[in-house]
């Protein structure tokens, strides 16, 4: 199962070539991924909210660390009003950490229209002692009714 969550763009995330810039496009991964796992009272704003399990709010247990990101693009994203889908699922569950794999796309008249792929690896930290901790079976339960495939981004040279 995936995730979807809709991302609106912003006039500022356009570069000189009148496309959305790689570099936000990493925001807007982040802004997705936040949406998707922090849960607050706030809300959900038509997230799925089964993948939030870890709290938004300051003071909370776990602090969330990048260790990776990897992205591949495949089209420009042009500006438009309509939201981005960006649908995630969780690829690696592991001790302390897990990936989440990305699909970028457009919405409306354009959705099928792939624009980056992308992964990222998340440790979970003991917000007390800074070290990292283990996925908890709760997290575990939950989290694996949104396993799915892994995305081959990696391109190897010979």
């Amino acid at each position: 199962m995936r995730v979807h969550v809709p991302v609106h763009l912003r006039w500022g995330d356009l570069d000189a070539y009148n496309h959305v810039n790689n570099v936000e496009v990493l925001r807007l991964l982040e802004e997705a991924r936040v949406r998707a796992f922090w849960r607050s009272s706030d809300d959900a704003g038509g997230v799925d909210q089964g993948m939030a399990l870890i709290e938004a709010e300051a003071g909370s247990d776990t602090i969330t660390l990048i260790a990776r990101n990897e992205i591949v693009y495949h089209a420009p994203i042009e500006y438009r009003r309509s939201p981005l889908d960006v649908q995630m699922w969780i690829s690696h569950l592991g001790g302390a950490s897990l990936d989440v794999s990305y699909d970028v796309r457009g919405t409306g008249d354009r959705h099928s229209e792939l624009y980056a792929q992308a992964v990222s690896t998340i440790v979970l930290v003991d917000a007390a002692s800074s070290r990292p901790r283990r996925i908890t079976d709760e997290e575990r339960k939950a989290w694996s009714e949104y396993l799915g495939e892994p995305l081959q981004l990696s391109r190897r040279r010979s």
